[in-house]
């Protein structure tokens, strides 16, 4: 996988762009409170009238510790109080001082890897069901959930490319997965023509394009792993996006981000749609509101909420993933070998 920038030339700079990002007032008096976000900013305009949002929006400063799934003894609370968020901080500093550790001692593993940025008050991602967890499942997607294959599941023997998952493959991380934070390759960047928005993805080099020109959805037989999306303006500061027509496979949570299931098995069904909010709060900041419906896995729809913040200096890098693509054979040799020493030593 691509080389992340290392974690101990940003943190500083992440610190000072975080203070307005993602903390909650100091003098808030209900911290379960989800702010609504502020229509006083009007973008500029695109030279075709559209609101300009074109840039670099990465998501590597909410790589910070915040879970996807909030810890049920916060209950409803969005923010951490002042003593829960000096205990982030200290944990946040420690993960920062991997880097240096390890230089110290001559050595690299995860430090010199995963980029890590300042805590923030955050008690989850998830704002919706309000105690920012994921639904209960349905039967059918506790059913999909076991079938599902990847090398995230315990236990599990390889013998086939049918034994891994779409992110293994290097294929895609599937959505909403690919809209949060992970320890590297957080790029994000808009470009708009008249009529489409494309979003691009660091991760996997995916990009999406959302057409804004009003055309019809395509038939529910055509179906794209990070699925169909149409797009359309409100309110002169906000982008909408409605995104259909998934195909089955990816897991719609990805252990990469914090706090999500461990083992990549959250399904996602042909009946997933996704509607998301990108709205425009300063010249500098976008609200991004995410709403994930899969009727078939979830007893419910779950909302999540992330801050972007701009940031043109943030430098793409290639995401080479298994180079030499032998990773996905190696895993079944080794398999192979492990159960036949199994065997033998059972006297099978």
């Amino acid at each position: 996988m691509a080389l992340a920038n290392p974690s101990k030339a940003l943190f500083g700079l992440a610190s000072a762009i975080l203070v307005i990002a993602v903390a909650a007032p100091a003098q808030e008096a209900d911290l379960s409170v989800v702010p609504v976000p502020s229509d006083a900013y009007a973008p500029a305009k695109t030279p075709w009238g559209e609101p300009d949002f074109r840039g670099g929006w990465p998501i590597d400063h909410l790589n910070s510790r915040t879970p996807l799934e909030r810890d049920p003894a916060l209950g409803t609370r969005v923010f951490l109080t002042e003593e829960e968020f000096a205990a982030r901080e200290e944990t946040v500093a420690q993960l920062a001082q991997r880097y240096e550790n390890e230089d110290a001692k001559n050595t690299l593993g995860i430090g010199h890897w995963a980029e890590v940025y300042p805590a923030n008050r955050r008690t989850s991602w998830i704002i919706d069901p309000p105690d920012g967890r994921l639904p209960a499942r349905t039967e059918e997607g506790t059913r999909l959930s076991k079938e599902m294959k990847s090398t995230w599941r315990a236990n599990q023997p390889f013998d086939w490319t049918t034994d891994f998952d779409s992110w293994d493959r290097c294929v895609t991380r599937g959505l909403p997965a690919s809209m949060f934070p992970f320890m590297y390759n957080n790029g994000m960047r808009i470009f708009q023509a008249p009529g489409v928005v494309a979003l691009q993805m660091e991760m996997v080099h995916e990009t999406r394009i959302i057409y804004t020109d009003g055309r019809p959805a395509l038939s529910p037989a055509i179906r794209h792993w990070t699925g169909e999306s149409r797009g359309r303006w409100e309110d002169a500061n906000t982008l909408v996006i409605e995104t259909t027509n998934f195909q089955p496979g990816p897991s719609a949570t990805n252990i990469g981000t914090t706090g999500s299931p461990r083992e990549n098995d959250t399904p996602v069904s042909g009946q997933a749609t996704m509607v998301e909010r990108l709205h425009m709060i300063g010249p500098d900041e976008i609200t991004y509101d995410v709403t994930w419906t899969d009727p078939a896995v979830f007893t419910a729809p779950w909302t999540a909420r992330l801050d972007w913040k701009r940031d043109e200096a943030y430098g793409i890098f290639e995401y080479a993933c298994h180079e030499g693509n032998v990773q996905v054979r190696n895993y079944i040799n080794a398999s192979r070998v492990e159960r036949a020493q199994a065997n033998n030593s059972s006297g099978e």
